[in-house]
């Protein structure tokens, strides 16, 4: 088998991914068997590119299914959070832009009994 590049799968479909898949499993435990049998080293050193293909085939799939999980959520009030940006725990949890500016309405009554007093002071 070919080594597998990763700009080719992704032109697929995701039916030939899957049977792409279905393919490099079964040669995989193909080469397996061989190991364990005592086959000729050729057959060996292909194990390790077959695992990595798959490793590839799977990355794209799941790249796929979450880029159309993206345009499914997009717009949306909710969102799951595996699709959220992850940034750290404190800007999760910050006030978003709109809320700053947002009063209680217990610190607007405050504000409109007892504004800001002003001082003409001269310097």
């Amino acid at each position: 088998m070919v080594k597998i590049l990763s700009h080719e799968l992704r032109t697929k479909s995701k039916e030939d991914l899957l049977k792409q898949l279905d393919e490099l499993k079964m040669e995989l435990s193909g080469l397996k068997v061989a190991q364990v049998t005592g086959g000729p080293a050729s057959k060996l050193a292909k194990i390790k590119t077959v695992r990595k293909s798959v490793a590839k085939t799977l990355t794209v799939l799941n790249c796929n299914q979450r880029i159309a999980l993206r345009k499914l959520y997009r717009g949306k009030k909710f969102r799951p959070t595996d699709l959220k940006r992850k940034q750290t725990r404190a800007k999760r949890r910050a006030l978003k832009h709109h809320e700053f500016s947002q009063k209680t309405a217990r610190q607007a009554r405050k504000e409109a009994a007892y504004p800001q007093r002003r001082f003409a002071l001269a310097l």
